[in-house]
């Protein structure tokens, strides 16, 4: 079993080289464009991804939803930008695959709670301005 995993990581590489190096001869320019347009959106994925997990894990918190699905979606993002930035064609698919996962991003209240208005003393109504 060892031998089957120690196996298939080492051909990883092998065969996206071998990917690249295929579609280098065809396509030649447009790869490296290619290459170098998804590592900008694999960074620009993680920069963004860094700057609103906190906001995320905040809004998940205080609606009393559980803070492992915010930690799974933020680190499906960011696994997701690294696999980005490492150049390759079978690395951006993973990256695909993983970003089109669904992780359910909205906090749910528990079913036992009821809600209740941050404000009791509120009354509902409508109005209007007479001038």
């Amino acid at each position: 079993m060892r031998i089957i995993f120690f196996l298939a990581v080492l051909a990883f590489p092998v065969a996206e080289i071998w990917i690249l190096m295929d579609l280098a001869e065809q396509y030649g320019g447009w790869l490296i464009l290619y290459l170098l347009v998804i590592t900008l959106l694999g960074l620009r994925l993680i920069r963004d991804e860094k700057q609103s997990f906190s906001g995320r894990m905040m809004q998940h918190l205080s609606a009393g939803g559980n803070p492992i699905k915010a930690l799974f979606g933020s680190a499906r993002n960011i696994m997701a930008g690294v696999l980005l930035i490492i150049p390759g064609i079978m690395t951006d698919i993973l990256a695909a695959i993983l970003l089109l996962i669904p992780v359910n991003a909205t906090a749910q209240s528990r079913p036992n709670q009821q809600a209740s208005a941050a404000n009791d003393d509120v009354i509902e109504g409508e109005f209007h301005r007479e001038d």
